[in-house]
């Protein structure tokens, strides 16, 4: 399989903490509002975004072929082995030695999975019981960085 995304694959480390200004107020995207005077506790990320620390991991999403769905080339997401895939879920596959990163669905009729990229130049991928196929995970969040542009 010639898969168009790569992934790089890393442990969460759940066990450290950065507390960090929380604004608990929110921030408005509409008028603009002094967010310094709602600055209310702190937060940590890991208790944010890692649900459970003994099956999380992060991966690095290389490529394109997910950015209908928002996920872009370098975005850092976070990954849940934990949980079982629903439909339209955005998970982590291994497929016939190859990682991938695509929208989950399951075609009862047919007999089968289908992994689906969210760009049109390339082609879904259909899964049967002739694959080697396991689920990694289920994205739960995507973190991408906004001063470069993407």
């Amino acid at each position: 399989m010639d898969d168009e995304i790569k992934l790089t694959l890393y442990a969460a480390d759940a066990e450290s903490q950065l507390p960090l200004s929380f604004a608990d107020e929110g921030v408005r995207a509409g008028f603009p509002s002094p967010a310094q005077d709602y600055m209310g506790d702190s937060i940590d990320l890991n208790r944010e975004l890692v649900r459970h620390p003994a099956t999380t991991f992060y991966a690095r999403a290389m490529g394109n072929s997910m950015q209908g769905r928002g996920i872009c080339d370098g975005d850092l997401l976070v990954v849940d082995k934990s949980l079982i895939p629903q439909e339209n879920n955005i998970v982590v596959a291994y497929i016939d030695g190859e990682f991938t990163l695509k929208t989950f669905r399951r075609d009862l009729q047919a007999g089968c999975i289908w992994l689906l990229p969210a760009n049109d130049s390339y082609p879904p991928i259909k899964v049967t019981a002739d694959n080697d196929f396991i689920i990694w995970g289920v994205v739960t969040y995507n973190i991408r960085d906004q001063l470069q542009g993407k």
